[in-house]
């Protein structure tokens, strides 16, 4: 099953995926581009489902501003499926009490807003509310894992043994993805199928993308047109050379709109549509329908359903 906002629901009815974005996301790295306003979020899901979107993953973690508590709402008043995710960060999107805070009983956290429901960003302790997660977002650093992401890492893993809930990294840059399977499935037994590594299209190496792709894990192309991670040119190139490779069934594609200057509703752009307006229209007419109802459809529906013991 794949766990929305709205309750499990079965892979098949999932449809056509935004398998990375963020409709609610706020950090101290990005000063005065907070996503924060509920009808922006709204407007913005609700041109996605006029281009055919059907479901979204939202991979904001914990003390991010998820704004978990209006999440099931926007599901039900554009008919767009919301996966949310549990997690944490690099520490340096947090300010140092909050994460220290955060840190305390960290696995335990996860387990519970997987199972009993998640907690709302300024009350993390708090009660459960209605909605659950569905996935658990994690990140490296650039080239390897500093002695937080060690410490996320080792949580995440306990909550995907205790829960079966598919682990969401993010790569700094797009690097050191065998590094990470190294990390979670190597070290800590996570079955690579339940691995989605994120921003492979900020380091357009396709070596580490096969290898990765060979054994198992799920790869994340996102963020097209953002100004600070122009690699647009480069990411046909690399989806072509998967699908070439056999590996167009292990390829997920994600929009990562994470600033108000991204955000198309009020202004800026290319924003959520632009992931199927634009990638997915060049993937049919590059690659083929096939592959992009794999990239858009096949792919998310396994990639997040699980097998959830709680």
């Amino acid at each position: 099953m794949i766990r929305t906002v709205l309750g499990d629901i079965e892979p098949d009815a999932l449809g056509v995926t935004d398998s990375h974005d963020h409709l609610f996301f706020a950090s101290q790295k990005l000063p005065g581009q907070e996503l924060d306003d509920p009808a922006a979020a709204e407007a913005e899901l609700r041109a996605f489902a006029e281009a055919g979107g059907q479901a979204l993953a939202q991979w904001t973690p914990i003390g991010l501003n998820r704004r978990a508590e209006e999440l099931p709402a926007l599901a039900r008043t554009t008919g767009v499926h919301l996966i949310a995710a549990t997690g944490l960060h690099q520490a340096a999107h947090y300010r140092p009490e909050l994460l220290s805070r955060l840190r305390d009983g960290l696995a335990g956290r996860f387990i519970a807003e997987l199972t009993e429901g998640l907690r709302r960003d300024d009350d993390p302790d708090g009660p459960p509310l209605a909605a659950r997660a569905g996935l658990i977002k994690i990140a490296g650093d650039f080239h390897h894992l500093d002695a937080h992401a060690e410490t996320v890492f080792e949580a995440a893993a306990a909550a995907h043994h205790a829960t079966g809930a598919t682990i969401a990294v993010h790569l700094e840059g797009g690097t050191h993805p065998l590094g990470v399977l190294a990390e979670l499935h190597g070290r800590r037994g996570v079955p690579t199928a339940s691995i989605i590594l994120g921003h492979l299209n900020r380091f357009p190496d396709a070596a580490p993308h096969r290898e990765a792709a060979e054994a198992g894990a799920w790869l994340g192309f996102d963020g097209p047109s953002r100004a600070n991670h122009a690699t647009d040119w480069r990411l046909f190139d690399l989806l072509r050379s998967l699908a070439d490779a056999g590996h167009a069934d292990r390829v997920l594609l994600g929009g990562d709109t994470t600033s108000a200057a991204a955000r198309a509703s009020t202004g800026g752009g290319p924003g959520i549509p632009f992931l199927l307006t634009g990638i997915r229209a060049r993937v049919i007419g590059e690659l083929g329908r096939d592959v992009a109802d794999a990239f858009f459809g096949r792919n998310p529906a396994r990639a997040f359903d699980a097998d959830w013991r709680a």
